[in-house]
């Protein structure tokens, strides 16, 4: 079962729970909590977490309750109340809204520029070259049914490709530690490769570039964190201050010498004693968030809304973009949010 798969199982079971909880939580709340309960990655700085070393936060602070290894999985805990908040890929987040999860998107933390992209990769002797190469084929990225799936099915179907034909397309789930392997032994026909393995393996020689999401999408934001929608009722200044403080936390990074930026990075892992690498960090390059201070426009949702629909991943109707995501926590989006 997919990571996303068993994130709608977890939250369907918890739907009426969700909504009992619910329904008594603004008599109940007298106070709203300053401690957000999150979970982080090992060997990297999450925005939040640079925000509150930058001292962006105020009076909120972090509870760092363990690492995650993807978005499905990191959306699950908050939906389910294990975290107050999480993090995915937009379309993840659409489809665990689409089954009713209690959930509002309320700020971008990653995406793609010209900087930091996810790209597909080939063997430098492949005979893959476009779309209709890949039929057929195994194609090896970090978790199914979140960035990389939906990127690669877009360019499938702008390529021409019936769903029928998309379907004989292999996907594999593998860590990205083993990708750039996997694909040298010829144990996948494709890589999708990002970030600091991305550039190992390009600096290794031997592969191209088939394409990446950036070329095919332009820059674009593409992925959010969400609260559960009873804690948002209950804590709005906390949110607002979280959120306000995540994006100037990203315009500080936008805005910094990359330089600067790494060697923040690289302190924060070397203080919070996790006996972490900061290996990664060193090849930080940009957060690749498109709007300022993290705003979040129709357009970062619409696009997986539709792919999903078509695709039949959806039941019933679409959701509206204003039904997954709000920038009403947002200061930057009012003009406000300076760094």
């Amino acid at each position: 079962m997919s990571p996303l798969r068993r994130t709608l199982a977890a939250v369907a079971a918890l739907l009426t729970l969700t909504a009992a909880t619910a329904c008594g939580s603004d008599a109940e709340a007298v106070g709203q909590t300053a401690t957000l309960r999150y979970q982080g990655s090992v060997g990297q700085v999450t925005l939040p977490e640079l925000a509150a070393d930058l001292g962006y936060l105020g009076d909120v602070r972090l509870d760092w309750i363990g690492n995650v290894t993807g978005g499905p999985a990191d959306i699950q805990a908050t939906a389910t109340g294990q975290s107050d908040f999480g993090g995915a890929f937009n379309g993840a987040i659409v489809k665990l809204v689409a089954a009713g999860a209690p959930i509002t998107a309320v700020v971008s933390y990653y995406g793609s520029d010209a900087q930091t992209f996810q790209g597909y990769y080939v063997l430098q002797d492949s005979p893959v070259r476009g779309p209709r190469d890949l039929i057929g084929r195994k194609v090896g990225m970090n978790t199914l049914g979140a960035h990389a799936e939906a990127v690669l099915k877009t360019w499938l179907a702008r390529g021409g490709l019936t769903p029928a034909e998309i379907a004989r397309v292999e996907l594999v789930a593998l860590p990205p530690v083993n990708t750039e392997q996997s694909l040298r032994a010829r144990q996948i026909d494709v890589a999708v490769l990002g970030g600091v393995i991305r550039d190992k393996a390009v600096a290794n020689g031997g592969v191209r570039t088939v394409f990446t999401d950036h070329e095919l999408l332009g820059a674009f934001s593409a992925g959010a964190y969400v609260f559960r929608d009873d804690f948002l009722r209950r804590n709005p200044d906390t949110v607002r201050a979280f959120v306000g403080g995540v994006g100037r936390a990203i315009e500080w990074a936008r805005t910094q010498p990359r330089e600067t930026v790494v060697a923040r990075l690289e302190q924060i892992i070397a203080r919070r004693g996790r006996n972490e690498d900061p290996a990664l960090v060193r090849y930080w390059k940009s957060n690749g968030v498109a709007g300022r201070g993290g705003v979040i426009t129709d357009r970062e949702f619409t696009t997986w809304i539709d792919w999903l629909a078509d695709a039949g991943e959806l039941k019933g109707d679409r959701p509206k973009p204003g039904d997954v995501y709000t920038n009403d926590y947002n200061p930057f989006a009012t003009g406000g949010g300076a760094a």
